[in-house]
C-alpha cells in the first residue's frame, strides 16, 4: 500500500498529540455533538433530524416561544419521546476518556451535549459539567422543581400532550438550556476555572462556535495550556491549536487517551 505525504503528516500529528497527552497532568476536555454521532443520535436539521421530522419542536427551542405557544410545547414533548426511543449508548469516544480519569490526568469534562452519555460511559459525575443541561431531568419554569424526566414522558405516553408540574402546575420542560436562556452560572464558572488551571485542552466534536463556552479555548491558551482539536470539519479556533486532527472520533480519541497508559508502561 502506497503511503502518501498526507498520511505521513497525519501520523506525525497523531504522535505529537499523544506526546502532549503524555506530558499533561491536568487535562480539560470540551466535547460537542460530534462525539455522540456514533451513538446514533441524529442531528437537528438533517434529512432525518429531530426538527426536520417535528418542525414545531424547532420553535420550542426558543424559551419565549416555549412559554407562550402550547403547540410548540406539545411538539417539544413529542420530540423528547422520539429521542428516548433512540436509546443511545456510549461509544468508544466516550469510554476513551475513562483512561484519562484512571491515570489521574483528567481535570474536567465540559460538555455541550445534553445526552448524559459521558456519565453512562462511567465518567465520574463530579468530573462532568453539562453547560447546556441534560435531558435526563424535567424542570418546572415556575418553582424550579427537578425530577427524573421519565415521569413526565410517561404522562406524555399516556396522552398528556403537555405535562405540567405536579408541585405547582407550572410549565415543564426538559432541564436543558433553550435559546434565550442563560447558561447555568455554576457550570460556566467551573468551566472557566478549569480553563485557567489546565495544562492541556482537548476539544472534541465541536465547531467551537457557540458562546460563551467557546471562549474557554482562547482563555486556556492564554493561560499557557496546549490545545488539541479533534473534529470532522473546521472549527473557529483551528489557528490556536497546537495539533489539529480530523477523522473518526470513535477511532482516534481512544488512541490519544491510551497514550496515558502507554506512558506508565515505558
Amino acid at each position: 500500500m502506497m503511503v502518501t505525504d498526507t498520511d505521513t503528516h497525519h501520523n506525525d500529528d497523531v504522535q505529537r498529540a499523544k506526546g502532549l497527552v503524555r506530558a499533561a497532568s491536568r487535562v480539560l476536555v470540551l466535547t460537542g455533538a460530534g462525539i455522540s454521532t456514533d451513538s446514533g443520535i441524529p442531528d437537528f436539521r438533517g434529512p432525518d433530524g429531530l426538527w426536520t421530522k417535528n418542525p414545531g419542536a424547532e420553535e420550542a427551542s426558543d424559551i419565549s416561544i416555549f412559554r407562550t405557544d402550547a403547540g410548540a410545547r406539545k411538539a417539544f414533548w413529542k420530540m423528547m419521546l422520539m429521542m428516548r426511543s433512540i436509546r443511545p449508548e456510549p461509544n468508544p469516544g466516550h469510554r476513551a476518556l475513562l483512561d484519562l480519569e484512571r491515570q489521574g490526568k483528567l481535570l474536567l469534562i465540559v460538555t455541550q451535549n445534553v445526552d448524559g452519555l459521558h456519565q453512562l460511559a462511567g465518567s465520574s459525575e463530579g468530573l462532568v459539567v453539562e453547560v447546556h443541561g441534560g435531558t435526563h431531568q424535567s424542570c418546572c419554569l415556575s418553582c424550579g422543581d427537578l425530577r427524573d424526566v421519565t415521569e413526565a414522558l410517561q404522562r406524555v405516553e399516556e396522552g398528556e400532550e403537555e405535562p405540567c408540574c405536579k408541585q405547582c402546575g407550572g410549565l415543564l420542560k426538559a432541564n436543558v438550556v433553550l435559546f434565550g436562556e442563560q447558561l447555568p452560572e455554576a457550570a460556566l464558572a467551573r468551566a472557566e476555572l478549569a480553563a485557567r488551571e489546565c495544562d492541556l485542552l482537548l476539544c472534541v466534536g465541536s465547531t467551537l462556535s457557540v458562546y460563551p463556552i467557546a471562549g474557554i479555548v482562547p482563555r486556556a491558551k492564554q493561560a499557557g495550556a496546549s490545545v488539541i482539536i479533534l473534529n470532522k470539519g473546521e472549527t473557529d479556533f483551528d489557528d490556536l491549536a497546537d495539533v489539529r486532527l480530523e477523522g473518526s472520533i470513535s477511532e482516534m480519541l481512544p488512541e490519544l487517551c491510551r497514550a496515558a497508559d502507554e506512558e506508565s508502561k515505558l
